[in-house]
């Protein structure tokens, strides 16, 4: 009796503690557009942008769990369009996108951003 009570309490917290790990998205109504955030399992954002009619739409970003930016790119109607762009480590990845088709790639070895002042 004993090992079966402490069965049923390790499932009970166990699930207790699934529940409190999980990190739904956020959805906020703008106009016509749903702004979607999605989060990684250590609540930091792991996705950002917009739906019109359900579809991706608009600017998205996409983050690593520490929070860095690892993609940045616009969405028409559910379709990549433009100038995607992808970062790595030791990489920027600059993907052109024409109806969700690639392309042209163009790799650039130094990702650091560049300002310039007028």
């Amino acid at each position: 009796m004993k090992n079966i009570a402490l069965i049923a309490a390790l499932l009970v917290s166990g699930f207790m503690f699934a529940q409190q790990t999980e990190v739904k998205p956020v959805l906020e109504k703008e106009g016509n557009l749903v702004k979607a955030t999605y989060f990684h399992d250590n609540g930091k954002i792991a996705q950002t942008g917009y739906y019109k009619d359900g579809k991706p739409h608009g600017n998205w970003k996409a983050f690593n769990e520490e929070g860095e930016k690892i993609a940045a790119g616009t969405y028409d109607q559910g379709k990549k369009v433009g100038k995607w762009f992808f970062w790595t480590p030791d990489n920027l990845n600059e993907v052109n996108f024409e109806n969700s088709e690639i392309v042209s790639v163009t790799k650039w070895s130094d990702a650091r951003p560049v300002v310039l002042n007028k």
